[in-house]
């Protein structure tokens, strides 16, 4: 009988060993799969899909090139697109010479074959009959290496299928409502389909590339979006620029016109007007001011078939938003491309920020194994926002200082700012190799930018000065400096003094990858 209890006492503890076992195994495969399973929910009913490493909201030119790359090292990726369709947009044309290194660097340079894009080797500025000419400075790169200009959807549609072409990257076609958050930490999505049914997906990093219009930024920063001006459209046919395979920039009256290829029989011609209003092009107040307003300012070779695109009607307005990086980190999301910053398109260099931010947030991520973490991965992206604003900064700071000063102005120094820009571009060698250089993206240093910035006006004040200095000249040369400031400091300080000229001082700067 002892023998009969010792041994019941064993079997019991034995028995409650392996039930807690178990146990424990099931929970942790059930934990398991959850954490990997990529969830839906459709009318009340739940099932499981594909595992997801992260998903990506929007198949624009930043979604689709990351859901490429990630795919490409490995990762499991499902991007979320509101329309697969082809998209016809007159922005997002001009690739410049360093985005399309960024590019090369992808692996996804051969986008641009086969969609009739033009190489790009410069810019060409007009004003009061005068012209010139900048050159790219490419002696140091392999010949291939020049700018590109096509049709924006051609470009993404080529994107979207090499990406789509990794049998770990999953594109669909859906409207994203919302993030799904718990506790502070972004889970996943929630989106609609066209036909109105409604899915849940889960990862543990989820990308927001939702372009300018996202309606989801304001969960993941905080936004200070600028209208400065609309671009108004249209495409001139079977004619050639002044300068070919150059964009053109014409310093016109009240806001410059730009000119470039997108095709090899095909001119882009984007007509700034400041504000947020432009002429109704339904009532034909569009197509008046184009005639009468801006077809007298451009080149002569172009006039015949700028009248004839207006007269054809297809003209396309399009609002340009400017909205410097303002990232709240938010464990398990980020944001990039123009739903987290834009600068004014007159410079072409957004694509150039985003292709930029890709290989930067690649080479973060490339060590990293597990992304469950969410607090440990958010504290170590933050680095993230540090390491990119010398390249983005300078881009964004160009362009919105470039805007002001080729608008038209009453003030009579800001003019002089004006006319010593375009002569100091026409001075050609460093005055017009440096500024080039940063507009193009191959040498994007904020020091370089502020340097040139300020020898224009000093450029200007000069001739003020010469041949007799005024009281007059004097007076205007120091409104002249003033206004310049007045232009380049508050862009700066909106992009963050600090994370633009001394990153190295910043903590997140020398962020190590979270132990996996």
């Amino acid at each position: 009988m002892a023998y009969e209890y010792i041994f019941g006492i064993f079997a019991c503890f034995l028995g409650f060993v392996l039930f807690y076992y178990n146990t424990r195994t099931n929970k942790t495969a059930a934990a398991a799969a959850s954490a990997s399973a990529v969830v839906s929910a459709r009318n009340g009913e739940v099932t499981e899909g594909t595992a997801t490493d992260i998903i990506i909201v929007g198949a624009g030119v930043a979604g689709a090139a990351l859901a490429y790359t990630l795919g490409k090292d490995g990762r499991r990726v499902r991007v979320i697109e509101r329309d697969l369709n082809e998209p016809d947009r007159i922005v997002g044309e001009l690739l410049q010479p360093g985005g399309y290194l960024k590019l090369i660097e992808l692996g996804l340079e051969d986008c641009v074959d086969e969609i009739d894009a033009q190489r790009v080797f410069g810019y060409a500025l007009f004003k009061d009959g005068k012209n010139t000419k900048l050159s790219y400075p490419l002696e140091n790169f392999h010949s291939d290496v020049a700018g590109r200009s096509f049709h924006n959807g051609r470009f993404i549609q080529r994107m979207r299928h090499k990406a789509a072409s990794l049998p770990n990257v999953s594109l669909e076609q859906g409207s994203v409502t919302s993030l799904i958050e718990e506790k502070g930490t972004v889970k996943g999505i929630q989106y609609k389909t066209r036909d109105g049914q409604e899915f849940i997906a889960y990862a543990p990093l989820t990308i927001v590339c939702d372009g300018g219009f996202s309606n989801l930024r304001r969960s993941l920063s905080n936004p200070k979006v600028d209208v400065p001006s609309c671009f108004v459209g249209l495409i001139l046919e079977n004619c050639e620029l002044p300068h070919a395979n150059h964009g053109h920039v014409i310093l016109a009256d009240p806001s410059p016109i730009l000119f470039y290829p997108i095709s090899s029989t095909e001119i882009r011609c984007l007509v700034d007007v400041p504000g947020q209003k432009v002429p109704s092009v339904s009532n034909g107040e569009m197509a008046h001011y184009l005639k009468t307003m801006v077809a007298p300012q451009i080149p002569p070779q172009l006039y015949t078939a700028f009248i004839t695109a207006v007269n054809k009607g297809n003209i396309r307005t399009m609002t340009n938003r400017s909205m410097p990086a303002a990232p709240q980190p938010t464990p398990g999301a980020l944001l990039l491309g123009d739903a987290f910053n834009m600068r004014h398109p007159l410079t072409g260099g957004g694509m150039t920020v985003a292709l930029s931010d890709i290989v930067l947030l690649r080479d973060l991520l490339r060590p990293l194994h597990n992304l469950h973490d969410a607090s440990a991965l958010c504290r170590y992206l933050e680095s993230f926002y540090t390491l990119r604003k010398p390249v983005a900064s300078t881009i964004n700071t160009l362009a919105g200082a470039l805007y002001k000063v080729f608008s038209a102005s009453a003030d009579k120094a800001r003019e002089e700012m004006r006319e010593a820009c375009f002569d100091y571009l026409s001075l050609g060698g460093a005055f017009s190799e440096g500024p080039i250089s940063l507009l193009s993206g191959l040498n994007p240093h904020p020091i370089s930018l502020v340097l040139h910035f300020f020898a224009v006006a000093i450029y200007g004040v000069g001739r003020l000065l010469l041949p007799f200095p005024s009281p007059t000249r004097i007076w205007t040369g120091a409104r002249l400096i003033s206004g310049a400031s007045g232009i380049i400091f508050p862009i700066i300080r909106a992009e963050g003094v600090r994370q633009m000229f001394f990153p190295a001082t910043v903590p997140a700067y020398y962020r190590a990858p979270p132990v996996d």
